[in-house]
C-alpha cells in the first residue's frame, strides 16, 4: 500500500468524512472548496484509487459512485503494519515508536494489547 498524494489524500478524506458513496461531480463540489480542480483531474485521480485497490466503484445512473474500501483507521493500521514489517528486526521499530508515541496514546495501546492478551488466554 503506498503513500497517498496530495490530491489522493484529499479525495479520501472527503470520502471517509462523508461516510458514503459519492459521484465525482459531488467530489469536485467539495473538493473546489480548497482549490479549483477538473472534473477530469477528480474522476482520472479517483480511478486512479480503484486500481490502488483504496476506492470501489458502482454504476449509478450515468455516473459512477466512489466508496471507500476500508475506514480512515483501518488504512491508517494497514499503513503502519505495513512500515513494521519492511523492518528485519521489528523489536528497535517497536521500541522506537513506544519511545515516541504520546502518553495517552501509548496507555491507549497498552490497553488494548492487554484486552487482546485476556481475549487470547480464554
Amino acid at each position: 500500500m503506498a503513500n497517498l498524494g496530495s490530491l489522493e489524500r484529499a479525495i479520501m478524506d472527503v470520502l471517509w468524512d462523508a461516510g458514503k458513496a459519492m459521484r465525482v461531480r459531488e467530489l469536485l463540489v467539495r473538493l473546489n472548496e480548497e482549490r479549483e480542480l477538473a472534473y477530469t483531474t477528480v474522476q482520472t485521480v479517483a480511478e486512479r484509487l480503484v486500481k490502488k485497490g483504496l476506492l470501489e466503484r458502482t454504476p449509478y445512473r450515468n455516473a459512477f459512485r466512489y466508496a471507500a474500501v476500508k475506514s480512515r483507521d483501518e488504512h491508517v493500521a494497514d499503513l503502519m503494519l505495513e512500515a513494521l514489517s519492511a523492518s528485519p528486526d521489528r523489536l528497535p521499530v517497536l521500541a522506537r515508536f513506544a519511545q515516541g508515541v504520546e502518553e495517552e496514546d501509548a496507555l491507549a495501546l497498552m490497553e488494548e494489547l492487554s484486552r487482546r492478551q485476556r481475549r487470547s488466554t480464554t
